[in-house]
């Protein structure tokens, strides 16, 4: 396919699959520095359990249950130097079944409530995972009233009357299956800013949820680790780190604050087919309040942006300064802490209803990541 650029060179940028910018977004959102040690590798400082059930061992935080020691009802090791509120959490998980049932539960609660202090019981969203083939990944509301949230591979939208819907998908739940390592480390990440709650393992995601669910949904909450009620098991957790995030909570001024910067593009896709290499390299946005401007390629490109993230995908409105009346290239993206992706028609009539493009279709797509200083 020869491709050609259009009218606005920014189309280069602002555009992107998903499979790749997902795994960057867990992989590459930033630097190590920028994150804090929450166990220290050789004691439980910092956290509180039940000492019969909890404990370090080989530089892991260790939960285990036996026949002779069990966990009766699920049961938590909290975090006890603050709540969590926008914040991404990166640490390394190990779960074993010992037992003939081949059955491990665990997870990680964030943004939580303590509901009964003295057998350290805790409810509300957590990032799931187990020894079987289904559950690893997924957002479940632990001890409240909505279960599963997302199941895996799901992007999902709960709405201001509390309905689940579905809007998207990351791929299927037998293909996530296959990156998990079962019975040995797997890397967990979780993102939460604002309504916006992402997981990832091993650098691909796994759900996407935007929670406008204002009666039930958290802000802020303590964080802990789950040991899960039942047959016999172990679960480690290794390398756990926290940074904070700004917060965003429904608002265009969030997203924008957080667009503000250099991008530069690395993959794109329009009417199906990929975009070549060499249409996208040294192409870098710049975005400074609502303004963008684009160099990398053959004549000047600058003009404004207007966002709407009320909406499921987020809509963007681009106004290249070229165009001599009010027109705009409708748009729709998704922006993470160092990713963007962004999908809009070409002809600018009409607004991209998914992150996909097919022949034919006058769509474009292009990914690209936060270029830091």
């Amino acid at each position: 396919m020869n491709w050609k650029p259009l009218s606005s060179p920014l189309l280069i940028c602002l555009l992107a699959p998903a499979s790749q910018s997902l795994q960057l977004l867990a992989g590459e959102s930033a630097s190590e520095k920028d994150f804090k040690a929450i166990f220290n590798g050789t004691n439980l400082t910092g956290w509180t359990g039940d000492s019969r059930l909890w404990s370090v061992k080989d530089g892991a935080i260790t939960g285990q249950t036996t026949k002779e020691n069990p966990a009766h009802g699920n049961t938590f090791l909290i975090w006890t130097n603050g709540d969590v509120g926008d914040f991404e959490l990166r640490c390394s998980f190990r779960l074993a079944a010992n037992n003939s049932e081949g059955f491990a539960n665990s997870g990680i609660q964030y943004r939580s409530k303590v509901l009964d202090p003295s057998n350290w019981v805790v409810g509300g969203y957590q990032a799931d995972m187990e020894a079987g083939p289904t559950y690893t990944g997924i957002l479940y509301e632990e001890r409240m009233s909505r279960g599963i949230m997302a199941s895996r591979g799901e992007k999902v939208l709960w709405d201001k009357d509390c309905k689940k819907q579905v809007t998207g998908s990351l791929g299927t739940s037998d293909e996530l299956q296959k990156i998990i390592k079962q019975g040995d480390w797997n890397d967990y990440v979780v993102l939460a800013q604002g309504n916006h709650l992402q997981h990832f393992i091993n650098g691909r995601q796994t759900v996407d949820v935007i929670d406008d669910c204002e009666s039930k949904r958290a802000q802020s909450g303590v964080l802990a680790l789950q040991l899960h009620a039942g047959q016999p098991m172990t679960v480690q957790f290794k390398d756990l780190r926290l940074r904070s995030l700004a917060s965003s909570l429904g608002s265009g001024e969030g997203d924008l604050g957080k667009l503000q910067g250099m991008w530069r593009a690395f993959r794109g896709e329009a009417e199906g087919s990929e975009l070549p290499a060499e249409n996208l390299t040294n192409v870098i946005v710049t975005i400074k309040d609502k303004s963008y401007s684009v160099e990398g390629i053959d004549r000047n490109d600058h003009g404004s942006l207007k966002l709407n993230p009320s909406t499921s995908p987020k809509q963007m409105d681009i106004h290249p300064d070229s165009f001599a009346d009010d027109r705009n290239l409708l748009a729709i993206y998704e922006l993470g802490p160092d990713t963007l992706k962004v999908c809009y028609g070409r002809d600018g009539t009409e607004r991209p209803k998914s992150f996909s493009t097919d022949s034919g279709d006058r769509l474009l797509m292009i990914e690209y990541k936060r270029k830091r200083e």
